[in-house]
């Protein structure tokens, strides 16, 4: 792991923390990750590789240790599996923005 900053390695290693080194160590997991802020590329990483070792026991090793991972990692923390559904809306006509309205004057 190459972050420098504390704050950026404590999201990560809450996913280490789950991906023992006696149950993943055959795993050699590499990301590459591009846009958005420093933190936002950690929480991305920390999703991805959650996901990739759900569906890594899914493929590779049985039903039942992949329904383990999948429980432990949803009740520590439900954003390691399920990303957040909230998107810019686009701007609409009549204002500033997605929103807001230009304001009316009546004088």
């Amino acid at each position: 792991m190459t972050t420098k900053p504390k704050t950026t390695k404590e999201p990560l290693q809450s996913v280490q923390v789950f991906g023992r080194k006696d149950r993943f160590s055959s795993v050699d997991i590499r990301v590459r990750v591009n846009g958005g802020g420093h933190v936002a590329q950690i929480y991305a990483i920390r999703q991805a590789i959650s996901k990739a070792l759900v569906s890594y026991y899914q493929k590779y090793v049985d039903e039942a240790s992949k329904k383990e991972i999948k429980d432990t990692l949803i009740q520590y923390d439900r954003t390691l599996l399920v990303a957040d559904p909230r998107r810019c809306e686009p701007k609409k006509f009549g204002g500033p923005g997605a929103r807001a309205r230009y304001q009316k004057s009546y004088r």
